[in-house]
């Protein structure tokens, strides 16, 4: 049976966001090699921020389920700074497509764990492998966020447990956001940063729609959105930057932890 054939359009589109994710993955590594170079001489007091916020994580999801050294944990999307390198346990690995780069960057604490440069949309994993996954505020930087989260179920085990958080914003971002992918994808050069520093821009009714889709009790969820908002307009505010984020907040924090079903 032959396969049916892409519309040239689809193609474009697939190809635009490819490069757009491409695009993010190129900035998240700039800003993480001017980050090690402030840090040179601070390895040690970034180890003990990063160990005393992995084991907060850690014992909240402890307060559900036990967790001994042979519990398996995976966290998708690791980065530079992420949770499974303080996690503390025997079996532990770490998915982000930039992990080569940031075990050069960042050795203190990357040699913590075992990391794998690969993607969070194709996890190279069978089906209900771990007993824990992380994912650590990281989606919505990559090329196609949502189908993360259906890759989060599929490897973990029943009744297994997830930690996650992602930024939210306010429903105008997305709107800015997809013209602005549009010129950048027609040609047009031109970046504006809180519109380009994600692929996508979640609001906190999309990402609790995704959630519902899929094989997960939600035991535990958080929003940030009203501390966020009154921090906002407690700054004084100059340009259009910041104006613009006065008016309509962005980066607020969404956290669940769920059971797999």
């Amino acid at each position: 049976m032959s396969q049916k054939k892409i519309p040239a359009w689809q193609q474009w589109i697939a190809e635009k966001n490819r490069q757009r994710g491409q695009r993010a993955l190129k900035r998240q590594l700039d800003y993480q090699e001017k980050k090690a170079e402030s840090f040179r001489g601070k390895e040690t007091q970034m180890s003990l921020s990063l160990i005393q916020h992995s084991q907060t994580v850690r014992k909240r999801l402890e307060k559900i389920r036990a967790i001994s050294d042979e519990t398996r944990v995976l966290e998708v999307g690791s980065g530079a700074h992420g949770l499974i390198f303080g996690f503390g346990n025997k079996f532990k690995v770490g998915i982000d497509p930039l992990a080569v780069e940031y075990r050069r960057l960042f050795p203190a604490w990357q040699r913590n764990a075992q990391t794998i440069a690969a993607i969070g949309e194709k996890l190279p994993f069978a089906d209900a492998s771990f007993d824990i996954v992380l994912s650590d505020n990281v989606i919505d930087h990559a090329e196609k966020p949502l189908e993360i989260i259906s890759e989060l179920a599929r490897v973990l085990k029943p009744e297994g447990l997830l930690y996650f958080t992602v930024n939210i914003h306010h429903p105008i971002y997305q709107m800015a956001s997809d013209a602005h992918g549009l010129w950048n994808a027609l040609g047009l050069r031109f970046e504006i940063s809180p519109f380009a520093d994600h692929t996508v821009h979640l609001t906190e009714k999309r990402i609790k729609k995704v959630f519902l889709e899929h094989p997960f009790q939600v035991l535990e969820e958080n929003s940030s959105v009203k501390q966020t908002k009154a921090e906002l307009r407690q700054k004084n505010s100059a340009g259009f930057e910041g104006l613009f984020k006065k008016a309509f907040f962005k980066n607020a924090l969404f956290e669940i932890i769920a059971v797999r079903r």
